[in-house]
């Protein structure tokens, strides 16, 4: 299996059943090695490689994006998770 091999991995991360410490992250990934994560606390892009580093630095300069990162895990984790969290505890 010759070639290269790209991924992107979205995940929302919490342990407490009002949500509030929900974290999104989304990693993007090269080859099985991370070169780059976005984590909503901690509120921007970080690189992890040579390249990574560039990318983020380029990522981080919008802001506009940078926002809807954030955003994200109240617009999308938040949601998805009281959904599939209520097919599983409402379940006796």
């Amino acid at each position: 299996a010759d070639g290269y091999y790209m991924y992107t991995m979205a995940d929302c991360v919490y342990s407490t059943s009002d949500y509030s410490d929900m974290v999104y992250l989304v990693s993007y990934s090269f080859n099985q090695v991370v070169d780059l994560q976005f984590n909503s606390s901690v509120g921007k892009f970080v690189g992890y490689t040579e390249q990574g580093v560039k990318h983020a630095e380029d990522f981080n300069k919008n802001q506009a994006y940078i926002q809807q990162m954030k955003a994200a895990a109240d617009t999308s984790c938040k949601p998805n998770a009281q959904i599939l969290d209520s097919a599983v505890r409402d379940k006796t």
